[in-house]
């Protein structure tokens, strides 16, 4: 009995220091990327939300909900899981040639999740791209669902305009971020973010990082950062960055660029000052009501496109990967029937359909089709 006690106790103690050597290396590797050093970081101490070395949200924001341990949140992410949480057959992807499209065509094409591609003014813009199959820095668990076409970096062309609201690994794609370096030609992004992308080898010269209420001018198109409530890091530490809204400002239309965020006044705040908006592209997924202050409930969503006087709303951040425990498709059905509700305008393409800006769209809930 001591014998196999004995040998038990080794072979646990292996696995922890085989585990304990996974992460110490993996913490170690250029996909984490790098917390902002030098004159980032001065510029990062004078923001009035910086504090500690940490940036905060403008309202409080625990990470989970007050009562709540985090052992308890673990535990409901790993079996309490709805039992349609991934899709049981692939879903329907419409393949549109990226590469062909008239530059002078105002659109959108949603890859899922967060990810999307526009066309304004003639400029191509990509925003918080992932094209890989895992939101993680590792290949297991959070894996993409299966789909009948699967975007990849190389269906992109040129890209004028790069933006990145925080840089949570299902925003900040290192293999995708990798693989469009050189075929882009600035980034705009929150401020602390630069630093990993420099470790990434993109150029200095070719980021921009906006703090909240900073703009920069591309030509004809003005991109401002706002609040968002929300947090950031992609290893142990949390907050060395900042994480943001954007104002996509052209000729023609004003669009408010979501990121991930929770419910808060913020909204309304922006709505006042920076609105009305054509379009307020928001997320919608990956919620729960343990973490209820960083990521938009459903309904939520519905009153932030009304805070933000926004006339149309693309609900994103949905119909990619599991990060939560509830079905895939909920939050589709519960913000479309919030929508019909309240009579607000809303958008539901599939993935990789065209969104015109200044046409006529038709869309279906497309989901349905997959019972």
């Amino acid at each position: 009995m001591k014998r196999i006690l004995k040998t038990f106790m080794y072979i646990l103690l292996a696995i922890v220091i085989l585990i304990i050597g996974f992460l110490y290396f993996l913490g170690k590797s250029d996909q984490v990327g790098k917390i902002a050093t030098g004159e980032r970081l001065k510029r990062m101490e004078g923001n009035k939300t910086f504090k500690a070395s940490v940036y905060e949200n403008l309202e409080n924001t625990p990470s989970i909900k007050e009562g709540v341990s985090q052992i308890e949140v673990l535990k409901t992410f790993f079996f309490g899981k709805e039992p349609n949480n991934v899709p049981k057959i692939p879903l329907p992807v419409i393949q549109t040639d990226l590469k062909n499209l008239n530059p002078q065509e105002d659109l959108i094409v949603w890859f899922g999740h967060s990810s999307y591609y526009l066309q304004i003014d003639g400029k191509r813009i990509l925003v918080d791209p992932i094209f890989s199959k895992y939101a993680s820095p590792v290949p297991i668990g959070i894996k993409a669902f299966p789909m009948t076409y699967e975007y990849k970096a190389e269906d992109l062309p040129p890209i004028d305009i790069l933006i990145i609201t925080h840089d949570h690994w299902d925003h900040l794609d290192y293999p995708t971020f990798q693989k469009i370096k050189n075929t882009t030609k600035t980034v705009v992004t929150s401020l602390g973010v630069g630093a990993h992308l420099e470790k990434w080898g993109y150029p200095t010269s070719q980021i921009h990082e906006l703090y909240w209420g900073e703009d920069v001018h591309i030509e004809a198109l003005k991109v401002r950062a706002a609040p968002a409530r929300h947090f950031s890091g992609r290893w142990f530490k949390r907050n060395t960055s900042l994480w943001s809204s954007f104002i996509l400002t052209s000729t023609n239309y004003n669009l408010f660029l979501g990121g991930d965020s929770g419910y808060g006044q913020h909204f309304k705040e922006i709505g006042n000052q920076y609105g009305p908006f054509d379009l307020a592209i928001l997320e919608n997924g990956q919620y729960n009501e343990l973490w209820k202050y960083i990521h938009l409930m459903p309904e939520e969503a519905i009153q932030a496109a009304e805070d933000l006087k926004a006339s149309q709303l693309l609900p994103v951040h949905n119909s990619k990967f599991p990060l939560a425990n509830h079905n895939w498709d909920e939050p589709l059905i519960r913000i479309s029937k919030e929508a019909k509700d309240r009579n607000k305008p809303i958008w539901t393409p599939q993935i990789g359909q065209i969104i015109y800006l200044n046409k006529p769209n038709q869309f279906k809930e497309w989901w349905q089709d997959l019972k």
